[in-house]
């Protein structure tokens, strides 16, 4: 006899107890009346504790203790493998203290140990997550909460596994194409300050006991270098301001909406800012209706993962129309902030009863385009820091040289 816990397919928690040769099969039967198992346990264990005597333990970070945290592959590594050892029969309690003890990372351990400790309490397994907000967004227990409903917990967890793998690896380009220029011109602006301020000011003694006239870039140059020596650090602090300013200012609502809504017209990364919020938009959307998420939360959620509010105010727009019976595909074509392509796919899979397939084709579309525009801008950013630094470095070498040209032609001419 063993005791178990199980979600059933309207989402309640039943509980009761199952004969069976072993615990394997228990669950493989439990599992075959469409149940998602929370634990089971032989019944001569559970006779002795009694079923009061499961107590929730304690877990807890203190300031400086472990925190419910970590990195993304972390969370795709925990999510696979938990997919894998609920398929293979394991109830979703074990698969849970499996993973703690694998844990690399105290950040991972703790969160594991913390969404266990509620699944004793009798939790559901959605609400165990929601504990973990850090870690499992609005999405994930969305998700998970789709997959206690339709009992196929490790279909469900194979697909956001994919999501959030597939999410990442967008991110990932995404900022590896931009390590280099943003380094480079970090080191452009390093060397341009070592020559204003260690070399331009050696020559300006030179200059004057020449007492000849000098041009007026060689002017310029020795007054810009002789106004960095003397406050240059104020651009520092003008710098550091600015960037605060501004990030308290995106912060707010208003603010957030300008900027994102300058983002989109910005030559040459509005574009490329559009098709990564459009990817995510499809394959958020695509992965929580294929998941049976009610179209309803889906867009709640969508909106709150666009990454860019001009587009969520666009989506939470379209919600209160499909609310009032109307078709998704019409409101996001009024706005014209989603292309004509992506409107007319969204109302044939509307149509057609295939949204999620439509949709995820216009994931791949972008993913490609987004891919493509990085590269060449990769391609194109390159040349355009190297005629930059060369520029400024010509320049300075101009304003030294020009004074002493001058002078050589003076003395030839005498």
């Amino acid at each position: 006899m063993f005791q178990y816990a199980a979600k059933d397919p309207s989402g309640r928690t039943v509980q009761g107890t199952i004969q069976a040769n072993d615990k394997s099969e228990a669950v493989a039967h439990l599992r075959g009346k469409a149940l998602v198992v929370l634990s089971v346990e032989p019944g001569s264990k559970k006779n002795k504790k009694g079923r009061s005597g499961t107590k929730r333990a304690k877990v807890g970070g203190g300031l400086f203790g472990p925190k419910a945290v970590c990195q993304k592959a972390e969370l795709v590594i925990f999510t696979r493998q938990l997919a894998t050892m609920i398929s293979a029969g394991i109830s979703l309690l074990e698969s849970i203290e499996v993973l703690a003890e694998q844990a690399e990372t105290a950040g991972m351990k703790f969160t594991c140990q913390r969404v266990a400790s509620e699944l004793r309490g009798g939790s559901d397994f959605s609400s165990s997550l929601a504990t973990c907000p850090k870690v499992f967004n609005h999405l994930y227990v969305s998700m998970v909460r789709a997959g206690e409903v339709s009992g196929q917990m490790d279909v469900i967890l194979a697909r956001l596994a994919d999501y959030v793998e597939s999410t990442e690896e967008l991110k990932r380009e995404i900022k590896s194409a931009m390590t280099y220029p943003v380094i480079s011109l970090i080191l452009v602006l390093a060397i341009t300050a070592f020559l204003m301020i260690g070399v331009v000011p050696s020559f300006k003694d030179m200059f004057a006991e020449l007492e000849a006239p000098l041009p007026a870039l060689t002017k310029n140059v020795l007054a810009l270098s002789e106004w960095l020596q003397a406050k240059g650090y104020l651009v520092l602090i003008g710098g550091a301001g600015a960037m605060l300013a501004f990030s308290f200012f995106k912060k707010t609502g208003q603010g957030r909406l300008l900027v994102d809504h300058a983002t989109l017209k910005v030559p040459v990364f509005g574009p490329l800012a559009r098709k990564v919020c459009l990817a995510r938009f499809s394959r958020t959307f695509a992965t929580l209706v294929r998941s049976g998420v009610p179209i309803m939360g889906t867009l709640d959620i969508v909106a709150e993962t666009a990454g860019n509010q001009v587009i969520a105010n666009t989506v939470r727009d379209a919600r209160e129309s499909v609310r009032n019976g109307n078709m998704l595909s019409e409101p996001l074509n009024r706005s014209k902030v989603f292309p004509p392509m992506v409107t007319r796919m969204i109302a044939i899979g509307e149509r057609s009863g295939a949204l999620e397939t439509l949709l995820e084709k216009i994931a791949e579309f972008y993913d490609s385009q987004v891919k493509a525009m990085i590269k060449s801008l990769t391609s194109l950013i390159e040349p355009m820091l190297i005629c930059f630094m060369g520029g400024i470095v010509g320049l300075v070498i101009l304003s030294v040289f020009l004074p002493l040209m001058n002078l050589i032609g003076e003395i030839g001419n005498t």
